[in-house]
């Protein structure tokens, strides 16, 4: 069964959120700031909160920023996920994408099914990599900000994890990459 490897040291990660809204401020952003607690709890790194306007070209425009910065890991939206004309985050998450990572939406909406039926069929929550940086979208709800972390997230974000997470292959997100000579 897997479980937390008390041998191994935890290796905090820089994560940041990002909330798609064109309705929230920062005082107003419960989801957001379910996800910052959650993330500096764990002992990571919050290395980046924004809120970014239901708008692809914005959603892309912060996501590319945070992609090229070396001192960002992990990104982790809220919002944006579901199927109404202003939900484009998952569009605008898989023009970014390298590698899509299916498994975290089946996961998410596997876990959200026992909580909520068959409502979470509403949810595209959707997972990838880029430039080395691990991206994840969940629905804008504080429910849904709290099960992607808590059952997903919390663990395969720490690097003692067993059998296998991914912080330890982090170094190797890049690896397609050739160095310049």
């Amino acid at each position: 069964m897997s479980k937390i490897d008390e041998s191994r040291p935890f290796v905090a990660v820089n994560i940041a959120v990002m909330t798609v809204s064109d309705t929230r401020d920062e005082a107003g952003d419960v989801s957001g700031r379910t996800l910052v607690e959650r993330v500096t709890g764990a002992g990571h790194t919050l290395a980046d909160r924004a809120i970014v306007r239901d708008e692809q070209d914005e959603i892309v425009g912060r996501l590319r920023a945070w992609i090229a910065d070396p001192g960002i890991d992990v990104v982790i939206a809220t919002g944006g996920t579901g199927v109404t004309g202003r939900d484009v985050t998952p569009e605008a998450f898989a023009s970014v994408y390298e590698k899509e990572i299916a498994g975290f939406g089946e996961l998410f909406r596997w876990l959200s099914f026992q909580k909520i039926g068959t409502s979470t069929i509403q949810s595209r929550a959707t997972a990838g990599v880029a430039g080395g940086t691990y991206l994840f979208a969940v629905p804008g709800s504080p429910g849904a900000c709290r099960d992607a972390w808590d059952d997903i997230l919390r663990w395969q974000l720490d690097y003692r994890y067993r059998p296998c997470n991914f912080v330890e292959i982090m170094p190797r997100l890049q690896e397609h990459v050739k160095p310049r000579k």
